[in-house]
């Protein structure tokens, strides 16, 4: 099984920038596709960004399609989620996780593996 950690959450102001990472441990990253979610107090987990085991395919949530941008670099077994031009409701828990699938996954069900999250908080 493969282990996932993130970092780089923190406080930024309404539109600023953050970069979230999500490493990993245990077996080999690329043979993954990756996908980011978040759940805001009182909200439902909602998946914003996926990226296939390649990195040749990715996927965006209309709430942050523009201003995300997710990426990895399986030599560094890491994910990263580049969140630009950051909003108030952007304000969440972030989670990766990953999954065996060999195609893209977009619903949370479709992953194996989770991160324990990282708290993310846009200031107005």
């Amino acid at each position: 099984q493969v282990q996932l950690v993130e970092s780089g959450g923190g406080l930024v102001q309404a539109g600023g920038s953050l970069r979230l990472s999500c490493a990993a441990s245990g077996r080999t990253f690329s043979n993954y596709a990756v996908g980011w979610f978040r759940q805001a107090p009182g909200k439902e987990r909602e998946i914003i960004a996926a990226i296939t085991r390649s990195g040749g395919r990715t996927y965006y949530a209309n709430s942050v399609k523009g201003r995300f941008t997710i990426s990895r670099d399986n030599a560094k077994n890491t994910v990263y989620l580049q969140m630009n031009f950051a909003k108030p409701e952007d304000t969440a828990v972030y989670s990766c996780a990953a999954s065996v699938t060999t195609t893209m996954v977009v619903t949370a069900g479709g992953y194996n593996y989770w991160g324990q999250g990282t708290q993310v908080t846009v200031s107005s």
